[in-house]
């Protein structure tokens, strides 16, 4: 274990300005928002603000009725928080890593635990994934994102992306499953042959299936978000 003296500890954990624009890793783990308007992101994860900044959480009809009724459906894992003015903010999520993507006209659809802010811009929609409903303790929705801006989301340790082609589907566990291309469809396969190899848990023979052209993005943890969580 490192030991330091108080100089030499702050000089290596110091913040320091990047200059990478609004959305800039401080650390792996913790992202600095240069915030000069507005900003969207999970509800609960600041850490620290520095500046002329006000927080709200998300209007319950801030984003429609539609949303609303989706928001409903899903639970607390998709509320958002608005930061509005000016200063630095400081966002985390306990302690996974972040990735950051500049969309460009794309469109991503990222699993609602792991979606950790994006600018106001994007088009954003919740979607549900009716059909594992029930089989599975968690991750029962998504959300697609679609336009030009920035998007980060959170991973437990290193995520890996899959290149899915087609004729040659990309199967996943869902609790394992962070973000794909927005042109993927995924759905949703059993296969009790599988129910002791593939994941854990009650759900452990549900799969995702992803077939056609684009990538499917996974970490190597099941984070399971509501329902016989296991320690």
């Amino acid at each position: 274990m490192e030991k330091y003296q108080i100089y030499q500890f702050v000089e290596k954990t110091k913040q320091q300005d990047k200059g990478q624009g609004l959305f800039e890793l401080e650390t792996e783990r913790i992202l600095e928002i240069n915030l000069e308007e507005q900003i969207w992101a999970k509800m609960g994860t600041m850490v620290s603000y520095r500046g002329q900044i006000k927080f709200e959480r998300e209007g319950i009809l801030e984003h429609g009725l539609g949303k609303l009724f989706k928001k409903a459906l899903t639970g607390e894992g998709a509320s958002l928080m608005k930061a509005t003015g000016t200063g630095k903010l400081y966002v985390a999520d306990q302690g996974k890593k972040i990735s950051i993507l500049q969309l460009n006209g794309e469109s991503i659809c990222v699993n609602g635990n792991d979606l950790l802010a994006f600018e106001p811009g994007i088009q954003w929609d919740i979607k549900m994934m009716r059909r594992i409903a029930g089989l599975l303790a968690g991750g029962l929705f998504n959300v697609r994102l679609e336009g030009k801006g920035m998007v980060a989301f959170t991973s437990h340790y290193e995520p890996l992306t899959l290149i899915v082609e087609p004729g040659n589907p990309v199967y996943t566990d869902p609790n394992a499953t962070v973000a794909w291309s927005g042109d993927l469809q995924p759905e949703f396969v059993t296969d009790v042959s599988l129910k002791s190899f593939f994941g854990r848990g009650s759900g452990e023979s549900v799969q995702m299936k992803f077939n056609g052209r684009g990538f499917v993005v996974v970490q190597p943890y099941e984070e399971v978000y509501f329902g016989n969580k296991e320690s």
